[in-house]
């Protein structure tokens, strides 16, 4: 971690039992934002404000407890503390380098009068760019461990506002496409959930910092108003805690225009500085892979004459990694378990035995001779027992080989994760319960002592803590590109992507795993198909963000489409800067990004069924250098239905200032390298 800019904290008030004085605001540094804490009859509430318009109307606050008086008042005011803070801190890896952490903090203290006497302390930061509260438990003699059976947080928003959503308790977990609707069509939802106000504001409520705590969901209870939903343990209670301890950040990104919630950092903000010592194995990079043609039924996971993770098959993909700049080979269906009934059972899979037709040893020291590792894969058909028997094995053997990263699978669906008690009996949780929060902590804590990057599939959405934690690289948690070979109606609809940025990506990196140029599979799948240009796939890599990012496509047809394959291998996965020069929700967005290992910049830009053109300026280049623009584009005749494979690359030589048109076919995109050049 870079040292820190500058820092000041500063206490400007400390008041002992206010019980007479029961409302307090804090703003934010430019005072756009405003937070009201008070209490009404005892109770508490708070409320938003952007400038002269109310963003969240007076909203409860508090908790119903197990077998225990709700802690939600009466209270009195013990006292209030008022902060400002203000650092510049270093990404080890991102779509920044360099992130500004501006707030302006209020904390409350709330005892009750009478009775108890128990403490809770509710703490409020106020940015430029958002809000975000937390509960503390203070240790206390009247407040030890207990269950949290309700969080009474509320969002009372002022309209019915524009929603993109998907919905929460459903059997797939958060693989679903976003709906568009009003907000009062939704019911109790996933975050991040995104809104646009009449008045064209836009909103994303969310959580950050997400320990020791079930994951939020957001259900509408009446009108307008949202509350609390957190996901709940087998038998009800939704959190077991003990004091002295924290929630998760509440938190709400608050912008004028779409793109501004992209290049809003409030929620790494809101988590704790990088834990770990030394970050000088954590390195971004790009993987092929034993994966996608799996999904195309090319070959089996399991074993058999179709194998696909044979000692030849990966010896194939080292070497075309080597040959093309590639940092990792992803081997899925290397190890023993895949010809049991996996899928059902779970606890089948051996995580340091590989197949019989695989040579794990030889394979990684012919990886590490071409300059290539191994990426590791571990399965575990979300069997938790099973896996923790066995995880610490499979980290120790993975870092004896050179293995620095792992893809982790947790295919399972509904409320069917099940840990036994002392007495034998199974309880079954959800996939984002406190139960499985804590389960990917130990993992990524464990990970780190082993020198391993993660990369998370079907696990808990992110909230931030890769600041923590920066080996937890980037996670699935979102419908990806696997569902273009499988899924119903031939696949992703073709604005998928469009919403994914402003909502999905909001959290955190997304391993969509781009790069198909194959983009119809008619012999394999013909039912499905990529639904967009082959520009626009290119593009994915600048709009979707990801630390490891992975060129998905077979080799050979990289082969023989060399002239996309070339972006592809460009591409960066780790940026100094990042801009959005123009968005709307599921329609189009172009985001430039700038190489943090050189001047290089990045462009890519979607659109959805509509074509588009952009006319931009180039404002965002270094002044005093010139650049060439290697232009990956749609032909004219280019449509994401009719001619997909409409492709045009071409080179021009521009500089600062200059303005560029982008011109976008039906379901199409654009990709751009901006390469310096000398003189």
């Amino acid at each position: 971690m870079a040292p820190l800019n500058y820092l000041f904290l500063i206490l400007l008030a400390f008041n002992p039992f206010q019980a007479a004085d029961t409302s307090h605001t804090v703003s934010s540094p430019a005072g756009n934002h405003t937070i009201t804490f008070e209490l009404a009859d005892g109770r508490p509430y708070y409320s938003v404000i952007r400038n002269t318009e109310t963003v969240i109307d007076r909203s409860a606050l508090g908790f119903e407890l197990e077998n225990e008086t709700d802690l939600a008042g009466p209270f009195e005011i013990e006292y209030t503390e008022s902060t400002t803070f203000d650092n510049t801190w270093t990404q080890v890896w991102g779509e920044k380098r360099e992130i500004r952490n501006h707030y302006n903090e209020l904390k409350v203290g709330l005892k009750e009068p009478g009775g108890e006497n128990r403490e809770l302390i509710i703490v409020f930061r106020s940015f430029d760019d958002g809000i975000g509260f937390r509960y503390e438990f203070p240790a206390q003699d009247n407040l030890k461990a207990f269950n949290i059976m309700d969080e009474l947080t509320e969002f009372n928003l002022t309209g019915n506002h524009m929603a993109w959503w998907i919905g929460a308790y459903q059997w797939n977990r958060f693989e679903y496409l976003t709906n568009e609707t009003p907000l009062s069509e939704a019911d109790t939802v996933h975050t991040p959930l995104t809104m646009k106000t009449d008045d064209g504001l836009y909103l994303s409520i969310h959580e950050a910092a997400l320990v020791d705590y079930s994951t939020m969901t957001l259900e509408r209870t009446e009108g307008n108003r949202l509350k609390a939903n957190l996901m709940p343990w087998y038998d009800g209670i939704r959190v077991r805690t003990e004091a002295p301890s924290v929630t998760p950040w509440r938190t709400i990104q608050i912008a004028e225009n779409p793109g501004d919630l992209i290049t809003s950092y409030l929620i790494l903000n809101l988590n704790e500085p990088n834990k770990l010592e030394d970050t000088s194995w954590i390195e971004p990079g790009k993987y092929v892979g034993i994966w996608w043609e799996m999904h195309l039924d090319k070959s089996t996971w399991g074993p058999g004459p179709r194998h696909g993770a044979t000692t030849e098959n990966t010896k194939r993909y080292i070497d075309f990694a080597a040959e093309h700049g590639f940092d990792h080979v992803l081997v899925e269906g290397w190890n023993k378990g895949w010809d049991e009934n996996w899928y059902e059972s779970g606890a089948v899979f051996s995580f340091t035995e590989p197949m019989d037709d695989f040579d794990l040893d030889y394979l990684a020291n012919y990886a590490l001779e071409k300059g290539v590792r191994l990426m590791g894969h571990h399965e575990t058909s979300a069997t938790i027992e099973h896996y923790e028997s066995q995880v610490e094995d499979g980290f120790e053997l993975y870092n004896d080989l050179g293995v620095r990263a792992v893809k982790t699978g947790y295919v399972g669906h509904g409320q069917e994760i099940f840990w036994t008690n002392e007495e034998g009996n199974k309880h079954y949780e959800w996939h984002h319960g406190q139960h499985m929060v804590n389960h990917h902590q130990d993992i990524v804590e464990l990970a780190a002592d082993y020198k391993i990057m993660l990369n998370v599939h079907e696990g808990v959405k992110d909230t931030g803590l890769r600041r923590t934690w920066p080996n937890l690289m980037t996670r699935e948690v979102a419908r990806g590109q696997e569902y273009n070979a499988w899924g119903e109606n031939q696949g992703n609809p073709l604005d998928h992507v469009l919403y994914i940025p402003f909502t999905r990506l909001l959290a955190g990196p997304f391993d969509y795993t781009p790069g198909i140029v194959d983009l119809t599979f008619e012999e394999y799948r013909p039912d499905n198909r990529v639904n967009h240009t082959l520009a626009k796939e290119l593009a994915l890599y600048v709009v979707i963000y990801s630390p490891l990012q992975m060129a998905a496509d077979l080799p050979e047809n990289y082969e023989e489409r060399p002239e996309p394959f070339q972006f592809i291998k460009d591409v960066p996965a780790d940026w100094d800067d990042t801009r959005v020069l123009n968005a709307e929700i599921g329609n189009f967005i172009t985001i430039v990004r700038k190489d943090r290992n050189s001047d290089d910049w990045y462009l890519g830009s979607l659109t959805n069924e509509e074509a588009r053109s952009f006319e931009i300026n180039l404002d965002f280049l270094d002044n005093g250098k010139q650049y060439v623009a290697e232009i990956y584009r749609d032909s004219a005749d280019a449509d994401w239905e009719s001619n997909p494979y409409g492709f045009v690359t071409e080179e021009k030589e521009i500089a600062t200032g200059d303005n560029l048109v982008l011109e976008l076919a039906p379901g199409g995109g654009q990709a751009i390298r901006f390469r310096v050049v000398e003189n």
